[in-house]
């Protein structure tokens, strides 16, 4: 009798644990299988890098969607890892260092999907011999990724020049176009190895880093960086990290002519690069491209957008008080920006958004857009576009009806249009990231 009843004891504490186990697992699949739905409908799948999972590996433990600090990138379905909304990866890589049986590699889009990325050698060379390009442009995002590249391809340069004819005076070894994270790594790498380098930005030191949102957290990872050494913080504000480089530059006096943008590109006979901006030109043996991909912002196309009180980007939120502000956009920098006016003394800040949903921004800033909205900090209008900018008011078409609102700015982020044109314009062909050495030498003769 006593053994029946130890027997009794453990299947009732089997079933205690068991049963709601199973429910919290069920539920945490049915959660996954609709996000992996919405992401579908609004992404149609990864569109850069993404994490491969290898199945037959995975064990189904989680931990890389616990390790994403994107969100839901990944979840668990029928017991193993699957990618749910890989639009939404920036190429972290955490999900497969945390992996414990070694089941996740971060790899590129399919052809198909990256057909608008630019062919690239392993070391980052285009179809044009000489030309390369690194960062956010070759299709992977994340500082450490841009900062990476640009240090390795400044190393390959600088093997080139070694074993090769000696640069013409009258040219610098490499011109480095963009002073963003990816241009800056190149730039001081360039010092360290003595080469003639001239780089130049079409707006200011930080490129896209510094028109981020005041006081956005910069996802990062241990890297090292030109002339530093280790930068080992893995989260740090747009502030912290401009001061950084600031600091650097000084230490390294690294010459950038920020705002002077860069028209053309053309490789003479002599195979020197003549790069063409609309203050001169400047002749180099190798050119990086270190451009970011949103390019030039896409507008709305409303009456009242060429008006001064419209920007696209948000530098300083605290410059703004007692305003009534739109801010137009669905993404990451459209909800920190309108959450970074709404917490600034007296604003009125609404946030207008042409779907019903927000799919692409990480998961702090849903809980954080979700708190300010309770907190009545700012309205969010769903199914809403601006069609009309006028000088005091903004009219806005909401679920088919129009909505007259008081307006003393307007922020628009709808993201930006890729320099694919100037790409093309300099000969760089777009397509799958099969492109190799040898076929940029058999290239050579067609410039």
């Amino acid at each position: 009798m006593e053994g029946f009843f130890i027997f009794l004891v453990f299947v009732v504490l089997v079933f205690v644990t068991t049963i709601p186990y199973m429910r919290r697992v069920r539920r945490q699949e049915r959660e996954a299988r609709a996000a992996a739905e919405r992401g579908k409908l609004h992404s149609g799948g990864p569109q850069a890098q993404h994490p491969h999972i290898d199945i037959s590996r995975c064990i189904g433990c989680g931990t890389c969607a616990d390790a994403c600090p994107e969100g839901d990138v990944l979840g668990i379905i029928a017991g193993k890892a699957a990618i749910i909304n890989g639009h939404k990866c920036i190429g972290h890589s955490l999900c497969a260092e945390a992996c414990p049986v070694g089941a996740i590699e971060i790899v590129m889009a399919n052809p198909g999907i990256s057909a608008d990325m630019p062919q690239l050698t392993e070391e980052y060379e285009t179809n044009v011999p000489g030309m390369f390009i690194i960062g956010e442009l070759g299709g992977l995002a994340l500082i450490k990724n841009a900062v990476n590249q640009g240090r390795d391809v400044v190393d390959a340069i600088a093997r080139r020049i070694a074993e090769g004819a000696p640069t013409p005076e009258d040219a610098s070894d490499v011109c480095i176009v963009g002073a963003g994270p990816g241009g800056i790594s190149a730039s001081l790498r360039a010092i360290e190895k003595k080469l003639r380098y001239v780089t130049l930005e079409q707006d200011e030191l930080g490129g896209t880093v510094a028109k981020y949102p005041r006081q956005k957290l910069v996802m990062t990872s241990p890297v090292e960086f030109p002339m530093y050494g280790k930068f080992k913080t893995l989260e740090i504000s747009k502030e912290s990290l401009l001061d950084f480089w600031n600091t650097v530059f000084e230490k390294s006096q690294l010459a950038v002519r920020t705002f002077e943008k860069v028209d053309d590109i053309a490789r003479g006979e002599d195979g020197i690069f003549t790069v063409t901006t609309a203050l001169g030109s400047y002749r180099a043996r190798y050119v990086i491209l270190a451009l970011g991909r949103r390019g030039t912002p896409r507008k709305l196309g409303v009456p009242g957008e060429q008006q001064p009180k419209v920007m696209y980007s948000l530098i300083e939120a605290d410059a703004y008080t007692n305003k009534n502000i739109l801010v137009v956009g669905g993404g990451d920098s459209a909800v920190e920006a309108a959450m970074g006016l709404a917490h600034q003394k007296g604003n009125k800040v609404m946030l207008s958004y042409r779907k019903d949903d927000f799919a692409r921004i990480k998961e702090r800033n849903a809980q954080r857009i979700k708190e300010c909205t309770d907190a009545r900090l700012l309205e969010v209008v769903f199914n809403s576009n601006p069609v009309a900018i006028g000088e005091t008011s903004v009219t806005l078409e909401v679920n088919g009806e129009q909505r007259e609102i008081a307006n003393d700015y307007v922020w628009v982020f709808a993201g930006g249009i890729p320099p694919n044109d100037f790409l093309k314009k300099v000969g760089i062909q777009l397509g799958a990231h099969d492109f190799t050495r040898e076929a940029a030498a058999e290239a050579a003769p067609r410039l």
